[in-house]
């Protein structure tokens, strides 16, 4: 463990001298500057982890054809995407530690070159007896995972301004999104269901190439373009910790300091049981729907793409919400109860015989549900102000991966003893319970809180324009009671919140 005086404690009492309040007179101008950088940097990663997610889901939605042409289990087929979540629980710990200690852009260069050469592995699996080199493909490409998913909340802090953030934070997770989007809808199209196994490889081979080729392309705009931090911080408050040097920390103690929160510790299960709940429908769409509507892989595709693309909208939109209006728990509660009630929609009208009813309702589930994933992002980053949102996304995406691997095996073998009906009556039990869990969270907004300590100053300072701009900071305050130190100068670095108030009088 380290422990280490931060430098605007050691301010605090420096101030307490008549040196130290004459310091604290004298104004120090500190230079802010919002780049345009900034949407390059965020499209980029949204593309690149679009890609990843696209190869995630992209056995799943054929599962009948991978089936057919490895001559495999479909439980086996499933594995192809619950590796995604086996891989994530162990290394996640290490990840979110290399994101502490090295910053984006190696984190970036692992996820995206990761991702280039799971692609590739794939191209040399295109046989049928040579499912087992498919498989570490997609291994690969889980692990490239990993440094993917709790990356938008970091890259929004880091080079988005205050007031900006949950906006910035929708957008990157919305190529995630989009990705499993494209996932849904290429896959049918490229990989059609016919029995000639050497059309069926030239098919298979089609996808392959092309993802490896946008895999590449991605990489090298990555190594190109992709910075670890703007030269010149967003922020004042990022600005006056740039100024200041930072010293160890103990990630451990982080760790643990957010799982004691139990408002924290509700979220975390919570939000795992509702991603749970998106990855196991998402992994077995194919299955249901053509349970009930053979021959139609096409449109399992389309009610795939229908459940993403209108979460995509439903994460833009909640985004923008907090933004105006920091009800994170009204919201949260909201979007939470309408997933469970969508998803009850969805299980009853499944069977009605009418494809359009499936796209329907899916887009319902969809929006809520999808809808949820930034919310508990931001809504983690509330309840465990000063720690690093990327510890904080990265145990919420733990549980997640965890729910994802037992509801998808469940479901799925209830989905093959009893039916449909069944399986998904068991997601909607869980939503209903991760509902309640979600009412019981304590709304600590801390961030907010301290936020509000300084509203009146940086509603004086929002940059609403590119370029510099210079604000004077007389004097540190920090609520000590609230912040540990030694995360204090991590989370002000990242720019999402900060605890400094500007002294009114020094403007």
């Amino acid at each position: 463990m380290f422990k280490f005086q931060h430098p605007g404690e050691a301010h605090l009492e420096s101030m307490k001298s008549p040196s130290g309040q004459d310091r604290a007179a004298k104004d120090q101008a500190l230079p802010t500057k919002l780049y345009r950088r900034r949407w390059v940097i965020v499209i980029l990663f949204s593309c690149y982890s679009l890609c990843n997610a696209f190869q995630w889901i992209q056995y799943s939605i054929i599962n009948n054809v991978v089936m057919k042409y490895y001559n495999v289990a479909s439980f086996t087929i499933d594995w192809l995407a619950m590796i995604y979540f086996v891989v994530y629980i162990p290394i996640i710990f290490p990840v979110t530690w290399l994101l502490d200690k090295k910053g984006l852009r190696v984190i970036a260069l692992c996820g995206c070159g990761l991702n280039c050469c799971g692609a590739w592995i794939k191209i040399a699996s295109v046989r049928p007896d040579l499912f087992a080199v498919t498989f570490f493909g997609q291994t690969v490409c889980g692990i490239a995972q990993v440094f993917i998913l709790g990356m938008p909340s970091r890259i929004a802090s880091v080079w988005f301004g205050s007031h900006e953030v949950s906006t910035a934070c929708s957008i990157a997770v919305f190529g995630n999104q989009l990705g499993v989007a494209v996932g849904f809808l290429v896959p049918p199209i490229l990989v059609p269901n016919v029995d000639d196994l050497d059309q069926l490889t030239y098919h298979i081979n089609v996808m392959f190439y092309g993802t490896a080729a946008v895999a590449t392309m991605l990489f090298i705009l990555v190594i190109l373009v992709f910075q670890e931090k703007p030269d010149i911080p967003p922020s004042q408050a990022q600005a006056a910790i740039h100024a200041s040097p930072l010293l160890d920390y103990s990630y451990i103690q982080s760790i643990l300091q957010m799982i004691r929160s139990a408002p924290f510790f509700l979220l975390i299960v919570s939000y795992g049981i509702n991603t749970g709940s998106y990855y196991a429908v998402s992994t077995l769409l194919n299955k249901m729907v053509l349970t009930h509507y053979p021959g139609e892989e096409l449109n399992a595709g389309r009610i795939g793409l229908t459940i993403v693309v209108s979460g995509m909208v439903g994460s833009i939109i909640c985004g923008i919400w907090l933004d105006k209006t920091q009800t994170y728990k009204q919201t949260t509660l909201a979007v939470y109860f309408l997933s469970f009630t969508g998803m009850v929609v969805f299980t009853f009208t499944l069977s009605l015989g009418h494809v359009w009813v499936v796209f329907l309702t899916a887009g319902i589930l969809g929006f809520f549900m999808t809808g949820y994933l930034p919310l508990g992002f931001e809504f983690g980053a509330e309840l465990t102000y000063p720690e690093s949102e990327g510890t904080s996304s990265g145990l919420l995406n733990e549980s997640a991966q965890v729910f994802g691997i037992i509801f998808t095996i469940s479901q799925g073998k209830l989905i093959d003893h009893f039916g449909t009906v069944a399986g998904n009556i068991f997601i909607f039990v869980f939503l209903l319970v991760g509902t309640i869990l979600t009412a019981l969270i304590k709304a600590d907004l801390r961030r907010q809180r301290a936020n509000m300590l300084h509203n009146t100053s940086i509603g004086a300072n929002h940059l609403l324009d590119y370029g510099s701009t210079a604000a004077t900071i007389s004097s540190y305050i920090f609520p000590l009671r609230l912040l540990s130190s030694e995360r204090l100068a991590s989370k002000a670095e990242e720019g999402i919140c900060s605890s400094i108030i500007l002294n009114e009088a020094a403007l």
